[in-house]
């Protein structure tokens, strides 16, 4: 699903300013002065949206990016706790480590700016360890099956990474957004 993105314009893109993340359409649109410039596939979390910790849900409302970690890292690097294990993700290691909650590649670690609702306290989005974040090219997209996070495809998340500079906008919300679906890229 390489074919969300404007082609030939991704290098030349200046940085995106709002992340509008659809748990409904399980996309990721990004934005630049208004202009919908992307849109990816993600995955959110198997057990819906919510924002306690330890709920395993996809917290909603506005956030945003507090830290870009792996930056010229190879694709498929193993992250761990934030830091890289020195590993690279590969079927044999997944068949070593059958139940990992793989995080690859890149980290967007999200906080929320929304207090009591996805910031302090027991609804903290940057506490309960929220990111985008890369996962194996195995896992299907589109679908919610992560722990809370959401995931991408490795090269997504690659383009994505370049283009998200810290404090970007990230809004989260359960709504399809249908106008964005099929709205050419500019």
């Amino acid at each position: 699903m390489r074919d969300h993105r404007l082609p030939g314009k991704l290098a030349s893109m200046s940085d995106l300013d709002q992340l509008h993340i659809s748990i409904a359409d399980q996309m990721l649109y990004g934005f630049s002065a208004g202009r919908l410039r992307i849109r990816l596939p993600v995955s959110t979390a198997l057990n819906g949206p919510g924002e306690r910790n330890g709920s395993g849900c996809t917290p909603r409302g506005q956030h945003r990016v507090r830290a870009r970690i792996g930056e010229g890292l190879p694709v498929g690097a193993v992250l761990r706790g934030r830091r890289w294990t020195g590993e690279v993700w590969s079927p044999e290691l997944h068949t070593q480590f059958p139940g990992r909650d793989w995080i690859l590649t890149r980290i967007l670690w999200l906080s929320g700016c929304e207090p009591g609702y996805n910031r302090m306290g027991s609804v903290d989005t940057f506490r309960r360890y929220i990111y985008l974040h890369g996962t194996p090219d195995s896992e299907p997209m589109g679908v919610p099956l992560s722990h809370g996070c959401i995931r991408l495809r490795n090269a997504d998340l690659l383009d994505l990474f370049s283009l998200v500079p810290a404090g970007c906008a990230v809004l989260i919300e359960e709504e399809a957004c249908p106008h964005w679906s099929g709205t050419t890229l500019n």
